[in-house]
């Protein structure tokens, strides 16, 4: 399904149009219950917040600007943010008694694992800025905010195949950087 056929079903959603909304979910579903499960983990609870996410698009069809994003992007945003809120809903809650906290064993990593991710982590900044500042912006997009090629395509004005060519020859730069 296009662009623009996810458009015209957002609008006809808009119009408070059912068939509409049953279109767009068999159209989106499985990429949005991706998005939802990457994030939370756990099966029926991507299911539960997905059922959200198409409530929130129920509801708020009318308030789509194509001129801000593409009808994909705007979903996946809806279920990426219902999904990180749940996540935060969650909180933590203690599993043991006080008495046993002594036991507990601390998840944080030793000094020495956060001085060696942190050079990592810097060495990788390092070798990304090397490269050609759109093809940085691309792979940040892709890799740190989790951005679909398509989307980033769009966002870029480029065909997908030129994105994931650019892509894979900073990944190769990269690599040869980073084994020096």
């Amino acid at each position: 399904m296009t662009t623009a056929d996810l458009g015209r079903l957002l609008a006809a959603i808009g119009a408070g149009e059912r068939a509409a909304l049953k279109q767009l979910y068999t159209a989106t579903s499985a990429k949005l219950f991706g998005v939802i499960l990457r994030i939370l983990h756990e099966r029926n609870e991507a299911e539960d917040v997905l059922q959200e996410v198409y409530i929130t698009v129920w509801r708020k069809a009318a308030e789509f600007d194509a001129s801000r994003a593409s009808p994909i992007t705007w979903m996946v945003t809806i279920a990426r943010n219902r999904a990180i809120d749940r996540l935060r809903a969650r909180g933590t809650r203690p599993t043991t008694t006080l008495d046993q906290a002594a036991d507990v064993p601390e998840p944080a990593p030793s000094a020495e694992a956060m001085l060696a991710q942190s050079d990592d982590a810097r060495r990788v900044a390092a070798a990304l800025d090397r490269l050609d500042p759109r093809h940085a912006a691309v792979i940040r997009s892709a890799f740190y905010d989790g951005v679909t090629y398509e989307a980033i395509a769009e966002r870029e004005s480029v065909p997908v195949g030129t994105l994931k060519s650019w892509v894979r020859r900073g990944l190769i730069r990269m690599r040869s950087e980073l084994a020096a």
